[in-house]
């Protein structure tokens, strides 16, 4: 019995490819974000007037990517309007979405254990989607706070160079001199330098 070669790869490729990947977020104004969002909209309802024409689950897997267009589309918006990580993880998680709808359409074709293994395949192509999105924004999440945390040690290190080019004296000769003064000297003296 030959068993019919389901290749989410080229579906999830197919599917990139259909929708649009949209690579860097550019910032729109709200009068744009409004505007695309009545132009998405409209191409949604021109795409699902398309599928009328076809019948049974062609009907299905027609809705499901036009849906899945839209929802991208809409996340794609939403992401160049305000482009945060939160919008960035829902953007993937409406691909992730979007391929898997209709994946299970294309299911439907099948019957019996193909068709219960094929869904279980999309199913876990999802949960693998997933959680891939939101890794990578916990990930951008660390980058961002030890980017800022390096930015805070440089901005300390610059002031402690200007502050050695005022010739003002470092906190440990200053701490140096008040023992001295006090006659008590530390056990590793500084050496002495030359102005």
């Amino acid at each position: 019995m030959k068993k019919p070669v389901t290749n989410f790869g080229a579906i999830a490729v197919a599917t990139c490819v259909l929708f649009g990947v949209n690579v860097m977020a550019q910032t729109v104004s709200a009068s744009d974000f409004s505007a695309g969002k009545t132009r998405i909209k409209a191409q949604y309802k021109a795409d699902k007037n398309a599928c009328a024409t076809l019948a049974s689950n062609a009907k299905d897997i027609c809705v499901a990517q036009a849906k899945g267009k839209e929802d991208v589309a809409l996340a794609e918006l939403d992401n160049s309007y305000k482009p945060t990580l939160k919008s960035q993880h829902k953007l993937s998680v409406a691909k992730a979405e979007a391929i898997y709808e209709v994946a299970k359409q294309q299911c439907d074709d099948l019957a019996g254990n193909l068709k219960d293994v094929c869904i279980k395949e999309a199913k876990a192509a999802l949960t693998a989607a997933k959680a891939d999105a939101t890794a990578k924004m916990k990930t951008s999440a660390a980058n961002t706070t030890a980017s800022d945390k390096t930015a805070a040690a440089q901005a300390r290190a610059s002031s402690e160079v200007r502050r050695s080019a005022l010739m003002l004296p470092p906190t440990s000769v200053l701490r140096y001199t008040r023992l001295k003064k006090k006659n008590v000297m530390p056990l590793h003296p500084l050496p002495r330098t030359t102005a």
